[in-house]
């Protein structure tokens, strides 16, 4: 059983094939044209998309010595995503498995976060919380089989790697600032400066009052010392990261708790974090936890996870039709 999968719901164009649910290639494009904005522009990012998945998918196909005719499903994106770059894997998956008529496979992007998990050993037994952190999204998710989730907490506003994004943009660092501020945090004191916890009712989560708490501690500070970001960048960008993954793991903890679930994953860009890896190694330890974290290469967006996800869908015969439409946002 071969599956073609494709991943294009922002800045990633990807393409992986997976045989008998074995991984056999996962190819990913950059856009680095993004840095020049300091952000993602939807428009170029389609764009972008549209050059560069020929080359991918046959990429993946040569390095997986798979030919189009031995293909079983095609599988791709659907969502949650930037609306223009869904569309273009749409379209290419659509046409695709028309003109070799076979099934194709709809994949919802954050349940196949979920899902990189089982691309390799070890793997988490069910039922397991997975905290699934990226930059559109902060979820907790209790996982009850491959196709059974249910989301138990969220952001209600906006997500873990914005507010990485959005504070390293103040500091002004260049984008994408969220693997920079783990950089320089791993140099740093996470004690040196402190910054407010949202108080939330239940499991979900919130990140837009520590965005602005920290605009108005670097402005009040900045006004005092126009060096002060310089001087303590290491210190800054230590304390922001401890405070944004002390809120993460207090939920997660209290999810824990509330459901008596020792099996424990995270996912997302965001877990590819090493100040988030790390405490929660050390959270799991002293709890008791079983802790998986993914590889780095299936942390981001990639095909790979979409591919696993298509690989258990398919064995549900879990088929979509050609009237099938991207979605910006998309639930479980």
């Amino acid at each position: 059983m071969n599956i073609l999968a494709i991943e294009s719901s922002c800045d990633e164009t990807s393409a992986a094939v997976i045989t008998n649910g074995e991984i056999r290639s996962n190819v990913v494009a950059t856009q680095l044209i993004h840095t020049l904005y300091g952000g993602v522009v939807p428009e170029l990012a389609s764009r972008a998309h549209q050059q560069h998945i020929l080359p991918v998918v046959d990429k993946a196909l040569n390095d997986a010595k798979v030919t189009k005719k031995g293909l079983d499903a095609i599988a791709f994106t659907r969502g949650p995503g930037l609306l223009g770059a869904l569309l273009v894997g749409t379209s290419f998956a659509k046409s695709m498995a028309l003109g070799l008529g076979i099934p194709l496979i709809e994949v919802n992007h954050m349940q196949a976060h979920v899902l990189a998990h089982f691309i390799s050993d070890p793997k988490p037994a069910f039922p397991f919380l997975c905290l699934t952190v990226s930059g559109g999204h902060t979820q907790i998710v209790k996982v009850l089989s491959p196709l059974d989730m249910e989301i138990i907490g969220e952001t209600r506003d906006d997500a873990v790697g914005e507010a990485f994004d959005k504070t390293a943009k103040l500091l002004d660092l260049p984008y994408p600032g969220g693997p920079l501020i783990d950089k320089y945090a791993a140099e740093g004191n996470p004690g040196a400066y402190a910054f407010p916890l949202p108080e939330m009712p239940g499991l979900d989560f919130s990140f837009s009052g520590i965005k602005t708490s920290f605009m108005y501690f670097l402005q009040k500070q900045v006004r005092e010392n126009p060096a002060f970001v310089s001087e303590n960048l290491p210190d800054i960008c230590a304390s922001i990261q401890f405070t944004l993954v002390n809120i993460l793991l207090k939920k997660l903890k209290k999810a824990a708790r509330e459901t008596g679930i020792k099996e424990i994953a995270i996912a997302g860009g965001v877990s590819a974090n090493s100040g988030l890896r790390k405490s929660l190694l050390e959270l799991g330890q002293t709890l008791n936890w079983n802790v998986y974290i993914p590889a780095f290469e299936y942390c981001t967006d990639n095909a790979a996870m979409i591919a696993i996800a298509a690989h258990y869908k398919y064995l549900e015969s879990d088929f979509c039709d050609q009237t099938v439409s991207p979605l910006a946002r998309m639930d479980f």
